[in-house]
């Protein structure tokens, strides 16, 4: 067997290795648990909230926001409170570690940088997606239970429906690996948190004030307004397609986390 056969086998072992490390360091470590509590009783609970605003206002909506209403409005209007918090989940996972200074062991014992920054990405995207999915579902049928009072629920079966709660478990994912890459680069806490916040809510909120026709079309394009497109069922006039806006939020995401690694194999722990 060549030296290059046998080197395989201990670089897969190694980042599996390094993946197990990651794996126990989030689970083990009490602010992954109450940050995850956190984001998954506001996206449910604003989801409920939302739901009952809508059924208690339809009557009095404009014919136009009655014919565009859709079961998933309330979990995408929750989705705007929650994607922060989700967001500061993965700042945590690598600012608590240069602020603790746990960073310089993890490189004395995982020196290849790239090997450690995918396995945490890696890690980090599982666990998200997992909760993310099992929180989306949960969101949506809370949402219906309130919005069926009015006739005005629907069902995973609808048009749309299905893949736009599947959508909401993958674009939390996406969120909190952008956010992971937004504390890489600053590796600052707070300084990340309010970097997430304004990439992922402030952006969204000005884009809806840019006048005229580039307005919206930049608007659009904004990060946020881009990856929650995939909550819409339909798509909605004025957003991108569903699955093109979450890829161009996947774009962001890559090229952040690119930019991350690049500065993170150039500065010292």
């Amino acid at each position: 067997m060549s030296d290059a056969t046998a080197a395989k086998p201990a670089k897969r072992m190694r980042f599996a290795n390094v993946l197990s490390a990651e794996w126990t360091k989030i689970l083990t470590v009490k602010s992954t648990f109450w940050t995850l509590f956190a984001g998954a009783v506001v996206l449910i609970g604003f989801s409920a909230l939302w739901a009952l605003a809508f059924s208690a206002s339809f009557d009095d909506m404009s014919s136009n926001d009655r014919a565009t209403f859709t079961p998933m409005l309330p979990i995408q209007a929750a989705f705007y409170f929650a994607m922060v918090i989700f967001g500061a989940l993965g700042v945590l996972v690598i600012t608590a570690e240069y602020a603790s200074g746990m960073i310089r062991t993890t490189l004395t014992a995982v020196p290849r940088r790239v090997t450690y920054l995918a396995a945490k990405t890696v890690v980090l995207g599982v666990v998200v997606l997992l909760v993310g999915l099992a929180v989306s579902f949960a969101s949506f049928y809370a949402s219906q239970l309130i919005l069926a009072t009015k006739g005005l629920d629907g069902s995973l079966g609808d048009r749309g429906v299905l893949r736009a709660v599947i959508g909401g478990g993958v674009y939390l994912a996406l969120i909190a690996i952008l956010a992971l890459a937004v504390g890489t680069l600053l590796r600052h806490t707070a300084g990340s948190i309010v970097v997430v916040f304004v990439l992922m809510f402030v952006l969204g909120i000005v884009g809806g004030f840019l006048p005229g026709s580039w307005g919206d079309t930049v608007n659009k394009y904004l990060p946020s307004n881009a990856g929650s497109a995939i909550l819409s069922p339909t798509r909605q006039q004025g957003e991108l397609a569903p699955w093109t806006g979450l890829a161009l939020f996947a774009a962001y995401t890559l090229v952040l986390l690119a930019a991350a690694l690049v500065l993170f194999k150039r500065r010292d722990a």
